[in-house]
C-alpha cells in the first residue's frame, strides 16, 4: 500500500495569486474589510470557493481583533434553562443570528456564586467579542463584571440597578411588559370582569415589575389580595392560583404573567371545580407555542416576540462592535410590542 501523502492546506497567497490580487486585497476580503471593489470581491470569494481556502482563526484574530464567537450568559440555574422553552426560543433567534454573521455562541451558565469568578475570568481572557446577558436578577454582579472587564454587552431585558435607564451606553432589548400586561387586563375588564387578580413572577426582575405596575394602571385600586406572586414555572403558578382562591374565592378573572405559570392555575382551577373561562376567564404572557398549544381550553395570551428579541440582540451587540471600531453612532436600546392573542380562556 502507498504512502499517503495529504495536499498541503491552501494559503491566502494562493488565494491572492488564483484571484490575480494582491495579499492585502484577498486578506481585506477574506476578513471582512471594506474599501475593495465589487469585481475583486467575486473573484477573491470564487478564488476561495476553488481553493478550499479555510482562514485560520488564530491570525484571524491578530488581524481582526475579532475572535468571532459570542458569550451567551443566563443568570438561572441549568434546570430551569433547559426545561423553560422561553430560554430555548430566545437561544434559537440567538444562534440564528449570530449564524448569519458567521459567528458562534458560547453559552455560560450562573448557578451559583463562585460562577461568577469564572465567568469573570473567562471574559476577561479575551474569548468573546461581547456579551450578551439575560434573566438577571436584581443585586446580580454580571452587569459591573462586564463594565469593569469594558466588553461589549446587551442585555436580554430592561436593567434594573440604579442609574440604569437614564444610562445611554446601556443596551438591552426587551417587550413592552407593562403596555402587554394593561392591554391583558383590559380585555378582562371589556369582558365585565371585575375582580381580576393577577399572578407575577419574581419581583426580582423588571420583567415582572413592569406586568404587575401595567396591571395596576389598568386596575388602579385593586384590592392587594388579588395579587399573588411566583416564580415562572407550572408549579409556581398552581401554587398562587390556589393561594388566591383561598385568598379572594369572589375573583372571576386572573392576569397570570407568562404562560407556563398560566398552565399551573388552569390546573389549579380545575381542580377547585372552577370552569375556565365562564367562571373564571385566565390571560398569560408570552404565546409560546409549545405551551399554549396543550393547554385546555386554549390560552389566551400576550404575544412578544422571544426568538426575535435574540436576534435583536445579535445585531445590536455587533452594531455596538462596528460603531467602536468605525466611530459610528452608537445604536439605542430596543423595546419590541406586543399583541394580545384571543383563544378560549378568555
Amino acid at each position: 500500500m502507498s504512502d499517503q501523502i495529504s495536499a498541503p492546506r491552501p494559503t491566502l497567497e494562493a488565494v491572492a495569486e488564483r484571484a490575480g490580487v494582491s495579499r492585502a486585497t484577498a486578506s481585506r476580503v477574506v476578513n471582512g474589510g471594506s474599501g475593495v471593489r465589487q469585481v475583486l470581491v467575486e473573484k477573491v470569494r470564487r478564488a476561495v470557493e476553488e481553493l478550499g481556502y479555510v482562514p485560520n482563526q488564530a491570525a484571524r484574530t491578530l488581524v481582526t481583533r475579532r475572535t468571532g464567537a459570542v458569550a451567551v450568559i443566563v443568570a438561572e440555574p441549568e434546570t430551569k434553562v433547559f426545561t423553560n422553552p422561553f430560554f430555548g426560543q430566545q437561544m434559537l433567534g440567538i444562534s440564528r443570528e449570530l449564524t448569519v454573521h458567521d459567528s458562534q455562541p458560547v453559552v455560560l451558565l450562573v448557578e451559583s456564586s463562585a460562577d461568577y469568578d469564572r465567568v469573570g475570568r473567562y471574559l476577561a481572557g479575551g474569548h468573546v467579542d461581547g456579551a450578551l446577558l439575560f434573566s438577571l436578577h436584581a443585586d446580580d454582579p454580571l452587569p459591573a463584571i462586564t463594565r469593569r472587564i469594558g466588553i461589549p454587552t446587551v442585555f436580554g431585558g430592561r436593567p434594573g440597578w440604579p442609574g440604569a435607564d437614564g444610562d445611554d451606553s446601556v443596551l438591552y432589548v426587551d417587550s413592552d411588559n407593562r403596555g402587554g400586561a394593561a392591554d391583558a387586563v383590559r380585555h378582562l375588564l371589556s369582558l365585565g370582569r371585575r375582580r381580576i387578580a393577577t399572578i407575577t413572577g419574581p419581583l426580582d426582575q423588571t420583567a415582572s415589575v413592569d406586568r404587575l405596575d401595567g396591571y395596576r394602571d389598568a386596575l388602579p385600586d385593586a384590592d392587594p389580595r388579588l395579587v399573588a406572586h411566583s416564580d415562572f414555572t407550572g408549579a409556581g403558578g398552581a401554587r398562587a392560583m390556589t393561594e388566591l382562591l383561598h385568598r379572594a374565592p369572589e375573583l372571576d378573572a386572573v392576569f397570570v404573567a407568562s404562560d407556563l405559570m398560566a398552565t399551573g392555575a388552569l390546573r389549579a382551577l380545575r381542580e377547585h371545580g372552577r370552569r375556565v373561562p365562564e367562571d373564571v376567564a385566565v390571560v398569560g404572557f408570552d404565546d409560546i407555542a409549545s405551551v399554549v398549544e396543550l393547554t385546555d381550553p386554549p390560552l389566551t395570551t400576550v404575544r412578544q416576540e422571544i426568538e426575535e428579541m435574540g436576534r435583536l440582540m445579535v445585531r445590536l451587540l455587533l452594531r455596538d462592535l462596528h460603531a467602536k471600531h468605525a466611530a459610528d453612532q452608537p445604536p439605542s436600546p430596543l423595546i419590541i410590542p406586543t399583541r394580545l392573542i384571543q383563544r378560549a380562556t378568555a
